[in-house]
């Protein structure tokens, strides 16, 4: 698949010089820490060296001294206190979040997390009904909430108050619980707009903290669990996230949590440096999948253990439920691929939607991300579940996924998300007018240069300035994700010095050693699914290489190497 090459605004040269002598780096460091937002030395400062001293005042949140006061008055009362939360890993890490601060503080609390195939996204009734038949007055929502209109109030009806912990979109109406903890909220003048949900449950605590005169460091040791957050949820990682990033990972990689030590372990990455990248592609997909194959509770029973052995034991389980998750969305993402191929009309459409009632609900969402590998467009992967179709949608780069689908939302019994994410649900005789609809107005909105993958490139730079201490700056960026990705480069007329090779177990990974004229720079480099490449640049053929930098490990030795994302061959 051909992609565009964009290359970011470098910065104003002069400006750009002069932070580079200010803060004694090369122009482009410089320009890199100026496409980041970082201008100056105290910015720059902040960046390099993140401190939990930058975190905002929590009272800052519209509400929060409500929700405070009002888990202060439960705690007096010895009312028993749910916390509620979704399914995915945002959801159990909150709800472990708030479960393991407070069971050393105060015994009346519970958790529960809503079955995705009979309750589905969000706030129940069913577990509203579970929270009034054991006795519980309070429920504090997290990573959830926002939309539930109608749930709260019917909780109020069973005498129970509910503390929404949420950074979703609000709808017209705010709930009426007793505080609505939400950046995103128009009258919230918090000054972070996203966190992830469980990064709101964590601003709470801390606003718990300060009221009751309890040591953050307290809180603190729970942080790991935000880290995982943010990372899996993917939001962006910068402000006042990358602050909770930085100091999370610190605790991942050097005294984890028991829940957490085991998914490190199980997932084979005991040994490593744990990265964003990690949780993205081992730990987190282990946490879900608890929630897709079996039960989200499960997930926080892992994350809340005090017992290795028992840790070690549920951690076996999540991780079966993965292995089972991974076979799954395999063989659906090839009868999807199927379906697209034998039909006409979807390869030619802007836009995906697919329907099978027996396909594994717990999977679409990655099988739709799955698809825009292959078919990059908008994507919509539907199953039944009950007498309603319901799924996830996924975009791509640049395109409003949540505005198409509002604009179909007179079909829809309900849906939810963001723009490049959403998840919705409708009767099964309307799938065929939404697929018509949706693809309508994917058609009419979206523009050519959407439906061509695009890679954002950073600066262009030669081999021989990648040094020790310039790589050393790199990895300083970390943690990497969006809004803070690693920088992509692209070094021009680069050759291999013929020692490259398809590797793989079906020789589809293309392994180069790349050199570049006037310079004694040389660097390994791995491109992935590229082995189409490997006759013309066998044969000496001159190209174009984008890439990112990372540091490769083998037998205690450490080497930079490029991570390929693109190569353009040039005419000999």
């Amino acid at each position: 698949m051909e992609k565009r090459w964009v290359f970011k605004d470098p910065g104003d040269p002069a400006q750009v010089s002069a932070l580079a002598r200010e803060i004694n780096v090369t122009d482009t460091i410089a320009s890199l820490l100026f496409q980041r937002g970082v201008t100056t030395f105290d910015e720059a400062k902040r960046f390099f060296r993140p401190s939990l001293s930058d975190l905002y005042d929590p009272f800052l949140m519209k509400d929060m001294d409500m929700a405070v006061n009002r888990i202060d008055q439960a705690i007096r009362r010895g009312e028993s206190v749910l916390f509620y939360g979704d399914y995915d890993v945002d959801g159990t890490t909150a709800v472990a979040l708030m479960y393991s601060f407070f069971r050393k503080r105060y015994s009346k609390i519970g958790y529960y997390i809503p079955d995705r195939y009979n309750e589905g996204y969000g706030v129940s009734y069913k577990g509203i009904d579970f929270a009034f038949e054991n006795g519980y007055s309070l429920i504090v929502a997290l990573d959830c909430g926002i939309k539930a209109v109608e749930k709260v109030s019917y909780a109020t009806q069973r005498h129970i108050d509910f503390i929404i912990c949420d950074h979703h979109l609000p709808g017209e109406r705010i709930p009426d619980a007793v505080a609505v903890l939400d950046p995103k909220r128009a009258d919230c003048n918090y000054p972070f707009k996203e966190l992830s949900g469980c990064g709101v449950g964590f601003k709470l605590l801390q606003g718990y903290c300060r009221k009751n005169g309890i040591p953050e460091d307290d809180l603190y040791q729970h942080i790991d669990l935000v880290a995982v957050s943010i990372a899996s949820d993917i939001v962006p990682i910068v402000d006042e996230n990358r602050v909770l990033a930085y100091f999370g990972l610190e605790k991942l990689n050097n005294n984890p949590s028991r829940g957490l030590k085991s998914i490190i372990r199980i997932a084979g990455i005991d040994n490593q440096k744990i990265a964003i990248d990690d949780i993205v592609f081992r730990i987190g997909p282990r946490i879900n999948a608890a929630g897709r194959m079996e039960s989200g509770k499960t997930a926080v029973d892992l994350l809340c253990a005090t017992d290795d052995s028992v840790a070690f034991e549920v951690g076996a389980v999540i991780d079966s439920c993965n292995n089972d998750r991974k076979n799954v969305d395999r063989n659906i993402t090839h009868e999807a691929l199927r379906m697209i191929a034998s039909d006409t009309r979807l390869q030619h459409s802007f836009s995906t939607v697919l329907f099978n009632p027996t396909w594994h609900k717990g999977v679409v969402g990655i099988v739709a991300s799955r698809l825009i590998e292959t078919y990059y467009r908008p994507t919509v992967v539907l199953t039944q579940s009950g007498d309603l179709a319901t799924g996830s949608a996924r975009s791509v780069q640049g395109y409003d996924l949540y505005q198409a689908i509002e604009a179909c939302s007179d079909l829809l019994e309900n849906f939810g998300g963001h723009m490049y994410a959403a998840g919705l649900t409708m009767k099964v005789d309307r799938v065929e007018e939404f697929r018509r609809r949706f693809e309508e107005h994917v058609s009419r909105t979206i523009t050519p240069e959407m439906l061509t993958p695009q890679i954002d490139i950073d600066a262009r730079i030669r081999l021989d300035d990648i040094t020790d201490r310039f790589f050393s700056l790199i990895k300083q960026f970390q943690p990497f994700g969006p809004g803070n990705m690693s920088p992509v480069f692209v070094a021009e007329n680069v050759r291999d010095n013929g020692e490259g090779r398809l590797v793989g177990t079906d020789k589809e990974h293309l392994k180069l050693t790349l050199v570049q004229d006037g310079s004694n720079a040389k660097f390994n480099a791995i491109a992935f699914q590229m082995a189409e490449h490997y006759r013309p640049i066998h044969n000496g053929q001159p190209f174009d290489v984008c890439f990112s930098l990372y540091e490769n490990v083998f037998r205690g030795v450490a080497t930079v190497q490029f991570r390929v994302k693109d190569i353009k061959l040039k005419e000999f």
